[in-house]
């Protein structure tokens, strides 16, 4: 793609108005919100009954698929024009079409990742999806922004510092917030040239390719020997059947090798990668066989890691876990066969028979996060000088959470950091150096209390939050009245020390007691040290 005609595009795109907001107030936001699911009459009518602009010819053309003729073209791309247009693979000719229209070849969506709609707006070329497309998926199509590149963006740092690595960058969006982020040097990395050529077209499109290297390469190879402050991937993570030919693979989501075998080379690889204190974020699959629970297995890849990294932090989050057959399900529609087309149960039937194969009863879905701790920070966080020489001894500490409630809206990178660093220093402390810190509770947490009438004492107690994951924990009074007095004034040993009294309990028995639960709480980012 010809750095000369993107640089017109985005001329003209920018001239047009083509915005997410712009969009939004063209078409109504049921219309667009229709749109967005792929259902476009709403939005087609809305559009029949404004008047013609670049900004409709444009929403036309990219958003709904239409047909239009080359003169309306050029008129909503006065610099690129139709020619330029199709020499960017972005429009193709309408077969049979004596009019010599023209509709989209590649997707050109904008979008907004973030709180702030001027520094996080973006426009993205990508491949069409199911909604758009004339025929099936090609093997190396490129995906635009979807729930799981929403996820790894909301989920990230911010600002991200140092030297930044996306790993398989796909459609190159998340490169594109690492270099606005703040990132100093952001790696890119893809094994698909396709993909690769997308993504230097979009850095182009949105003025951030001399922030952005983009290598070709898989896995780590391309950075061999060097290290980052900060590692994200949306790896192809997909579990694909590899014993049947009748299986497509698609570059974006299949890694290539059996089960979750690339998803683990990701996290056993990426900490060897990492600065003292840089972090990897990953999205994965991960499987369960028969008798093992797979977050037990995630485990174990990161503890495998250590070798080649050192002491790790790490805290890996279940957002959900499926059966295979709704995993199955899910992946033989997203390649665009649905039930009732001839291919669906011969798909379905080489999912299920590979998961049959390796013994898999449940695949879980979710979110890996992994520092490599500094030394100097840590100390006084448990960590332990041996020999009288200052050298610390650090522990690898992996925090396993099912977590199935809600994010947080908006950009939740930073809610979960402080939930990590709370969590890491209240596991690494003793239980006399925990007791001895002030601590304050959060204020998004409230308590729900369950009463019958006439009765005085309540039958549960819950403590809540909305951030950064949504929780609801079961509470008895003893914790219920420390959480109530964490404002950051009394240590917690001097709390603890208050409760025994007031309810004739035996002391230590109420000090082990907050210390547990304080250790967990910090986790759920309701409780940190003052």
């Amino acid at each position: 793609m010809k750095d000369e005609l993107i640089d017109a595009l985005r001329q003209d795109l920018d001239d047009a108005g083509f915005r997410e907001d712009a969009v939004v107030g063209l078409l109504g936001d049921a219309a667009d919100a229709a749109r967005r699911r792929g259902v476009f009459s709403p939005g087609r009518r809305a559009l029949a009954q404004r008047p013609s602009s670049p900004l409709a010819t444009l929403a036309s053309l990219f958003l709904f698929g239409d047909s239009l003729v080359g003169s309306r073209v050029d008129a909503a791309l006065p610099n690129l024009r139709t020619r330029g247009a199709t020499e960017l693979g972005l429009l193709e000719p309408q077969r049979g079409d004596e009019a010599e229209s023209v509709h989209a070849a590649l997707s050109l969506n904008p979008v907004v990742l973030g709180p702030d709609p001027e520094r996080d707006a973006w426009w993205v070329i990508s491949d069409l999806d199911d909604q758009l497309r004339r025929g099936p998926a090609r093997p190396d199509h490129v995906m635009g922004v979807g729930g799981a590149t929403r996820s790894l963006i909301s989920q990230s740092p911010v600002p991200a510092a140092g030297r930044a690595l996306e790993l398989g960058t796909g459609c190159g969006i998340v490169s594109m917030h690492l270099a606005r982020a703040g990132a100093e040097h952001v790696v890119a990395t893809d094994v698909s040239e396709r993909a690769l050529t997308l993504a230097r077209a979009n850095a182009r499109l949105n003025q951030v390719d001399d922030r952005i290297e983009f290598r070709s390469g898989s896995l780590f190879e391309p950075v061999v020997g060097e290290h980052f402050d900060l590692i994200l991937s949306n790896p192809p993570f997909v579990i694909t059947p590899r014993t049947s030919d009748n299986v497509p693979a698609y570059t974006y989501r299949d890694g290539g090798l059996p089960g979750d075998d690339l998803a683990a080379a990701v996290v056993r690889d990426g900490p060897g990668h990492l600065t003292e204190g840089g972090m990897l974020l990953c999205l994965a699959n991960w499987e369960s066989p028969w008798g093992s629970d797979g977050l037990e297995r995630v485990r174990e890849w990161i503890e495998s890691a250590v070798d080649a990294a050192g002491p790790l932090h790490a805290w890996v989050i279940e957002r959900d876990r499926v059966s295979p057959l709704q995993y199955a399900e899910t992946w033989v529609r997203d390649g665009g066969v649905r039930p009732g087309d001839p291919d669906f149960e011969g798909l379905l039937e080489a999912w299920l028979q590979d998961f049959e194969n390796r013994r898999v009863v449940a695949v879980g879905l979710g979110s890996i996060r992994v520092r490599r701790p500094a030394t100097k920070s840590t100390a006084g966080l448990g960590a332990r000088t041996e020999g009288g020489h200052g050298v610390e001894q650090l522990d690898t500490i992996v925090h396993l959470d099912r977590a199935a409630g809600s994010f947080a809206t908006g950009q939740v990178g930073a809610l979960l950091d402080a939930a990590f660093d709370a969590g890491i220093a209240a596991q690494s402390m003793t239980e006399k150096e925990v007791l001895a810190l002030q601590w304050t509770t959060d204020a998004a947490v409230t308590e729900e209390r369950d009463h019958r009438p006439g009765e005085e004492a309540p039958r549960a107690i819950r403590l809540v939050t909305d951030r950064p994951i949504a929780r609801r924990v079961t509470a008895d009074t003893l914790l219920a009245a420390a959480v109530g007095a964490c404002d950051g004034e009394l240590t917690l040993g001097q709390i603890s020390e208050a409760l025994a009294t007031l309810l004739e309990v035996e002391p230590q028995a109420v000090s082990d007691a907050l210390v547990t639960g304080v250790r967990e709480l910090a986790w759920f980012g309701m409780l940190a040290s003052a």
